[in-house]
């Protein structure tokens, strides 16, 4: 065998067992509140958990709130695979809109609608109606 032959033939076995990246968007596996879940009124905890790390700094959080309106907050990441934030919210139907930017340099986006109910009320207040 020519020596070409020789080192061709070695290159594509060696090529074989070379480690290759591993390519996959971060893909939202949990989160709080849940999609279509339903909240208290007040200061709340966003917890986002994703099935890979993520570039918490270069993600982001948007909320849309019931008049229409959006905000972006001030996210963190608690962990590799966390994105998290606080914000207070009132009753309504609200739609939390992620992108994240996954180690491997993919994006990927999403959102998750949830409703904040209102208040139950109060027996003083219900005791001051009658």
């Amino acid at each position: 065998m020519s020596p070409f032959r020789s080192l061709m033939l070695t290159t594509a076995v060696l090529s074989g067992f070379a480690a290759t990246p591993a390519c996959a968007h971060a893909v939202l596996i949990d989160s709080t509140p849940a999609p279509d879940g339903h909240v208290k009124p007040g200061p709340i905890a966003i917890r986002f958990r994703y099935n890979s790390r993520i570039d918490a700094p270069r993600s982001k959080l948007t909320l849309t709130s019931p008049d229409g309106s959006t905000s972006r907050l001030a996210s963190r990441g608690e962990g590799p695979d966390y994105l998290d934030a606080d914000t207070t919210v009132t009753p309504g139907a609200y739609t939390l809109h992620w992108q994240v930017l996954a180690v491997d340099g993919h994006i990927t986006r999403g959102n998750v609608p949830f409703t904040v109910d209102a208040a139950p009320a109060t027996s003083a207040s219900h005791s001051a109606a009658n």
